[in-house]
């Protein structure tokens, strides 16, 4: 048993090693003042400096910003509200075709997706740019929220929603006083999950975003397409490194939950 114990540990170090240390690397070059990615000469911030002084790069940083907590709040809404809609289904079969529909968004290729809403957009007359962005990401977010706030719903005991009701609760008090904050801490991480996918993705936005706008992760594409340029590097890390601190705020809002119901169950 000790020896499998080691050997899956070492087997993750390896794995952890090899997806994280291209990152690494890449963040190691962006304070290097050589402007290449052989030979570190010396310590420097120029690039990152670079970065904020490049007013037309501020704007798609804003337009990524904006994109990413408007399509994670309406997707959010809508995630909840599907969630609960699959939860209170009566019918199996139609609460299992629906789960299989969320489900198959899910695992759904980023080109095909991304391809089929350029599709889409270009039928309907819907220009590429900033509409077709924000549609795009609700649209890949949704699933995500669900998954997020159904297992929450499941967790919940049938007798809070009986006891309200006995009490005299209107439908909108049970939902309102009961059914959402027990599920806030899925609400929260549907939230955060949707921000950091919409914030991440590029398969899709590079196939709906049109001339005049873009997004963090087409214009990091493009940039390194044009040759090696270590402000590429620096506006990544800094890309890398607010994603971490959305992982690290989705966890302690999770902790929080955790605690907060196992309080609630020992009273």
């Amino acid at each position: 048993m000790k020896r499998n114990g080691k050997l899956s540990n070492i087997y993750l170090f390896i794995v952890f090693i090899i997806l994280y240390a291209p990152i690494f690397y890449l963040m190691y070059y962006s304070f290097n003042s050589g402007g290449s990615m052989h030979d570190f000469e010396g310590f420097t911030l120029e690039w990152y400096k670079e970065v904020f002084q490049d007013t037309r790069l501020l704007i798609i940083v804003l337009n990524t910003f904006v994109i990413a907590l408007l399509s994670a709040a309406i997707s959010t809404i809508l995630g909840v509200l599907g969630a609960l809609a699959i939860m209170y289904v009566r019918r199996r079969q139609v609460k299992n075709t629906l789960l299989t529909l969320n489900n198959v968004l899910i695992v759904s290729p980023d080109v095909i997706i991304g391809a089929s809403f350029l599709i889409l957009f270009t039928i309907i007359g819907i220009k590429l740019g900033f509409t077709s962005v924000l549609l795009s990401h609700i649209a890949f977010s949704v699933p995500i929220v669900v998954i997020m706030v159904l297992p929450k719903l499941q967790e919940m005991s049938p007798t809070l929603i009986d006891a309200a009701r006995d009490l005299g609760a209107s439908r909108w008090d049970v939902l309102s006083k009961v059914i959402l904050p027990f599920i806030t801490p899925g609400i929260f991480a549907g939230f955060f999950m949707a921000l950091t996918y919409s914030l991440d993705d590029f398969a899709v936005t590079f196939f709906v975003t049109g001339n005049g706008f873009s997004t963090l992760s087409v214009e990091i594409y493009s940039r390194a397409r044009q040759g090696i340029s270590l402000s590429v590097n620096a506006l990544s890390t800094l890309l890398f490194l607010f994603t971490i601190v959305l992982v690290i705020g989705y966890y302690f809002i999770n902790q929080k939950g955790s605690r907060a119901k196992g309080m609630g169950v020992r009273k």
